[in-house]
């Protein structure tokens, strides 16, 4: 068992101006932050540790197995998933204190609750879909598999300098799923759409510090899928 004092940005509906509230939590040092949010959000009264009333923490969260992504938030500073980051790797020191915020880089719903609707929009934009029957390529199912893990959480985007939702650049999420859909994209067409697109909004913008590679939550190859992607869409070459 272990004492530990949680700090969560807090932000409701009705007021722009966010604030931080701290919660008590005794429990297992191998729970994970989303266990301990749903801890807390289960408490008959909740309490913060001045002795004020709280209302329950507004976050996303849907398999809690680390196949969706929609419980990203930020965690001691670092983009991660709640339902695999864990007490005993967050506990740095003797405060025992653990810092929550949500995402920077969209804009706040509520609390820990983020709106990724920009996330779909430049997917759509980039027109990454397919107009024809995939092209098969078997020396390319294993990074079009990794292409494909993708859950689209925005950890990437939200580590990345060069990302921002007001600028044309969509960041590494766009590429890792841009890379699949160029590769197999056998309308001739749509295809060099795809690239002009992903030039335009990937290419143009990324300064490659490849910071999202280190702290993406499920650890996708990306520096590999960005070569591959480049070959494709900038270099125009075919892979075997």
């Amino acid at each position: 068992m272990v004492l530990i004092n949680i700090k969560i940005k807090r932000k409701t509906l009705d007021n722009e101006n966010s604030y931080f509230q701290i919660f008590k939590y005794e429990g297992d040092i191998n729970s994970s932050i989303a266990f301990v949010l749903e801890d807390i959000n289960s408490r008959e009264k909740l309490i913060d540790t001045e002795g004020n009333f709280a209302e329950r923490i507004e976050w996303d969260c849907g398999c809690l197995q680390k196949k969706c992504g929609a419980c990203a938030m930020i965690i001691n500073g670092n983009p991660s998933l709640a339902c695999s980051s864990l007490l005993k790797d967050l506990i740095k020191d003797d405060n025992n204190l653990i810092t929550i915020e949500p995402l920077s880089k969209f804009p706040t719903v509520s609390d820990l609750k983020t709106n990724k609707y920009s996330i779909f929009k430049s997917l759509q934009d980039m027109k990454l879909y397919l107009e024809s029957e995939p092209k098969i390529n078997k020396n390319q199912h294993e990074s079009e598999y990794q292409s494909s893990r993708c859950l689209m959480c925005g950890c990437c985007l939200e580590i990345c300098p060069n990302f921002d939702i007001s600028n044309t650049f969509n960041g590494t999420l766009s590429m890792v799923n841009g890379f699949k859909l160029i590769n197999q994209e056998n309308e001739k067409n749509h295809k060099n759409e795809m690239i002009q697109e992903y030039r335009k909004h990937y290419y143009n913008g990324c300064g490659k510090s490849l910071s999202c590679e280190e702290i993406c939550p499920i650890n996708l190859p990306i520096e590999q899928l960005l070569s591959k992607s480049n070959a494709i869409g900038v270099w125009g070459r075919n892979l075997k």
